[in-house]
């Protein structure tokens, strides 16, 4: 274990997601496991100013006061009562509830990442993951780890770390311990695929609908590209290459010069050798502005050499069968 590397990957994630300002100030949760440890460990390592707060749900007895003993002795842990919650989510809105005037941190990894979308695709049939932040703004900054390796990441530091001994009769630890093991087996790459529906970036597409300024174009694929001019949206076939016949539509297009493409309309598009717009083209020929995007063009480069049905071109045969 790298101790060293895993610190420059976390500094990295921080870093790319803006979760804790350089030297700033940051209170982790600490549970006395693995992963909190690590997470306690390493920005302290990184040079942040770290407090550490442990809620005490006293469900195990005299194990969950051995817990806050040791977290108070060795993080320094401020220690609250967090006793009356029944259920899991009930047990997650009294932690999060202290300290809210304070930047908090928790220790999930990807390995809680992929637990948390298992159980969510089961009971609600969404995918959706732990937030790198949360609304109320605890941050995640060891969500790229995997638990594997905050464990080998505390051995290697020679940090003491606790063993909650509950953890398999809750839902992670179903899944953890018999489901994820099944998973591997029917693919090896099962996990890394999980993690991928956990991925808060937005698809191209999205972005694509969700802009507002300018143009833009997205390849498909499948012969289809998306196309967004300002708060217009449509699909046009992606340009082919006219080599003998192209099909479009109810075009039939074919040449034997060398070059060509067949394409849709574009804004600004202008005939070849001339000043004129392919727009002032279709307006002339009466085409009407819902015809225009599936209307083919055939292109050398950026200039239209013609119009199918409107405007020819020596060595370019055009058809169009009925409908």
């Amino acid at each position: 274990m790298q101790t060293a590397e895993l610190r420059e990957r976390v500094e990295r994630f921080i870093r790319a997601r803006g979760l804790i300002a350089p030297g700033g100030d940051v209170t982790v949760l600490v549970s006395g496991g693995a992963d909190s440890t690590c997470l306690w460990h390493v920005l302290r390592a990184l040079g942040y100013r770290v407090s550490a707060l442990h809620v005490d749900h006293g469900l195990r007895g005299d194990e969950s006061a051995a817990d806050a003993l040791f977290c108070a002795a060795r993080f320094g842990a401020t220690v609250v009562d967090g006793r009356g919650g029944r259920t899991e989510e009930e047990l997650r809105e009294i932690r999060y509830s202290f300290s809210k005037d304070c930047l908090r941190a928790t220790g999930h990894t990807a390995s809680d990442q992929i637990e948390t979308v298992l159980y969510r695709i089961a009971a609600s049939g969404v995918p959706k993951g732990i937030k790198v932040r949360r609304e109320d703004g605890v941050v995640r900054p060891l969500l790229e780890l995997w638990r594997d390796e905050t464990e080998a990441y505390c051995r290697a530091e020679g940090l003491a770390f606790r063993v909650d001994s509950s953890n398999a009769a809750t839902k992670r630890g179903v899944i953890r311990a018999q489901i994820l093991p099944l998973l591997r087996e029917l693919h090896p790459a099962a996990e890394q695929n999980l993690l991928r529906l956990a991925e808060e970036r937005p698809s191209r597409l999205a972005q694509l609908l969700d802009a507002r300024r300018g143009s833009k174009r997205l390849d498909l694929g499948n012969g289809l590209t998306a196309v967004r001019e300002y708060d217009r949206v449509w699909l046009e076939q992606t340009p082919v290459s006219l080599e003998g016949e192209v099909e479009w539509g109810t075009w039939r297009i074919e040449s034997d010069l060398p070059g060509l493409k067949v394409r849709a309309w574009r804004a600004g598009d202008r005939l070849a050798g001339r000043s004129k717009k392919i727009q002032d083209v279709f307006v002339d020929a009466k085409v009407p502005r819902s015809d225009r995007e599936s209307w083919p063009l055939v292109v050398r480069g950026d200039e239209v050499v013609a119009v199918p049905g409107i405007v020819d071109a020596e060595g370019v045969r055009v058809r169009r069968e009925s409908n």
